[in-house]
């Protein structure tokens, strides 16, 4: 029975061995967290918004920088959309939309 243990136990670190599970190495766990700030661009965003930070002018929605909206305002409304804005749900992944949120709550204003 212990032999049975021991065989498993070899084949399942084998396993993980060759899949890169468990190697510690940034490249096999971590991946690169979206940059924001292209986000902001290459979303559209500097076209309707103004923020310093981005180079942005836009005047067809707030001015971020007066608004200084934290990070869980950014999200809801790049999620869902609202008033002129469009939903950005389906064009954005959640991750694209986390960093946008970040983004903009941690520079606006400043």
């Amino acid at each position: 029975m212990a032999a049975r243990r021991s065989i498993s136990l070899f084949v399942l670190l084998a396993a993980l061995a060759v899949s890169g599970c468990g190697s510690g190495s940034p490249e096999h766990t971590e991946r690169a967290a979206p940059d924001g700030k292209q986000i902001f661009a290459s979303a559209g965003c500097v076209g309707c918004h103004t923020l310093k930070d981005a180079g942005a002018s836009g005047t067809i929605g707030p001015d971020l920088d007066n608004a200084r909206p934290d990070f869980t305002l950014v999200k809801l409304q790049v999620t869902n959309g609202g008033g002129r804005m469009p939903s950005f749900r389906g064009k954005l992944k959640p991750t694209e939309i986390n960093a946008v949120a970040r983004y903009v709550a941690r520079v606006a204003g400043r």
